[in-house]
């Protein structure tokens, strides 16, 4: 894959694409990253790539003519995807960085000041990502969350692959607890059920505690989760109360006894 990010500060980029999974990855031949200064592109001598929007308004916009020389001139011909980080965009999920992961290139382009230029949204930008509700100086940030949730889906790019099918999000759910040694720190004990070598068991345990966790701190993407009916039926029990919490009822067609939701019933596996 091929990663190209267009922003006016590509010194921010230095760092986090030089350690870790980004840069085993690059070292592996599995993404290139390049990073253009869109400021090479601007005609004047001083290099100027905003100004004054019309109307008036505090605030300066990007200027269209350089971002659109920018990305032609590094593109090409390649009718990659062209996304514009900026708060007005698509909530960036796991489903998008597995859509994007797809893709053999990848421009980005980072948006500053007011944002820029209607012109480039118009007709240059295919996407718009935003990856929160939130405010940024700029989307240098937002473009190396990107890239980093892009780049660790490229077979190979981890050393555990299966990571990436079993983090959180990706499987619709939030993860659960996890334990290493020693098994007992300050009195504290790693759960028995982890020790004692039936995977079965462990992998249904940890089913369990994803879909508590899941409920316990983000109920809303229980909607969406895949769940079978016994899970479901096993949330209501947990004190669910989202959209499928009164479809089945139990299998005797009874409302659930409500439980609190750290001291689940076990979920018959």
């Amino acid at each position: 894959m091929r990663i190209d990010i267009f922003t006016l500060f590509p010194e921010m980029f230095v760092g986090p694409f030089a350690a870790s999974i980004i840069k085993r990855a690059q070292e592996r031949g599995l993404v290139s990253i390049h990073i253009h200064n869109i400021r090479d592109w601007a005609t004047d001598k001083h290099q100027i790539t905003d100004d004054t929007p019309y109307g008036g308004g505090g605030g300066m916009v990007m200027k269209p003519e350089p971002i659109f020389a920018a990305v032609e001139a590094v593109r090409g011909d390649d009718t990659c995807p062209v996304i514009l980080l900026t708060p007005q965009g698509r909530g960036f999920t796991q489903a998008g960085a597995q859509e994007l992961a797809a893709h053999p290139r990848l421009a980005l382009i980072c948006g500053r000041y007011e944002g820029v230029d209607e012109r480039v949204r118009e007709h240059l930008v295919t996407d718009e990502l935003s990856i929160g509700d939130y405010v940024l100086s700029g989307g240098e940030p937002a473009a190396i969350v990107v890239v980093d949730a892009v780049v660790r889906l490229l077979p190979g790019a981890l050393g555990y692959e299966r990571s990436a099918v079993e983090d959180s999000h990706a499987t619709g759910l939030l993860e659960g607890p996890h334990y290493t040694r020693p098994a007992e720190f300050r009195g504290w004990k790693v759960p028995e059920i982890l020790l004692s070598g039936h995977h079965a068991r462990i992998a249904a345990w940890r089913r369990q505690q994803a879909l508590l966790r899941t409920l316990q701190r983000r109920p809303d993407l229980l909607a969406r989760a895949p769940l079978t009916r016994q899970e479901r039926v096993w949330l209501r029990e947990q004190g669910y109360t989202g959209p499928f919490a009164d479809e089945e009822g139990t299998e005797r067609g009874e409302e659930p006894a409500r439980q609190p939701a750290d001291s689940p019933k076990p979920l018959a596996l």
